[in-house]
């Protein structure tokens, strides 16, 4: 899986976003507050917020006292929502969803390995909140993974 940067500072603007819902749910962070904070592009950021009050994940004010605030609880937000408002299906093979692919001869269980992988990862990032990341405690579902053999090792 490539997380695009789109889906990086999508997520970073929201968790800095969350922090603050956490100590006052109506509280509007500005847009140039967010960039300074995690160190992003504001113009790019502008954008990717845009798209996230376009799928709901957030709303906006406008005006010297506006900014943006969650629209929901960060407990409610999953990576997987944030990811598909971002950049589409959390999986696609050449554009198309994976068990809508037609393989033939030996490449014929080609689309299950496609499949599978789309659910390892909804399995991940179905289940992990903004609340989840904040409090930097995955579900006990999701720590295994951290700990297998290569988790963290860097393979090409």
């Amino acid at each position: 899986m490539n997380i695009s940067a789109r889906v990086d500072y999508g997520m970073r603007a929201l968790l800095h976003i969350a922090g603050a819902y956490e100590q006052d749910p109506k509280r509007l962070v500005k847009a140039d507050e967010i960039a300074r904070g995690q160190g992003l592009p504001i113009k790019f950021l502008e954008g990717i917020l845009g798209t996230l009050r376009t799928a709901g994940i957030i709303i906006s004010q406008r005006g010297a006292e506006g900014g943006y605030r969650l629209a929901h609880s960060p407990s409610e937000i999953t990576v997987a929502k944030v990811v598909r408002a971002l950049d589409g299906p959390l999986a696609a093979v050449r554009g198309e969803r994976p068990e809508e692919v037609e393989y033939v001869d030996s490449a014929e269980h080609l689309k299950d390995v496609w499949v599978a992988t789309r659910a390892a990862l909804r399995n991940v990032l179905e289940n992990v909140t903004l609340h989840d990341i904040l409090a930097g405690e995955l579900p006990t579902a999701i720590k295994p993974l951290l700990e297998e053999p290569g988790a963290w090792q860097r393979r090409i």
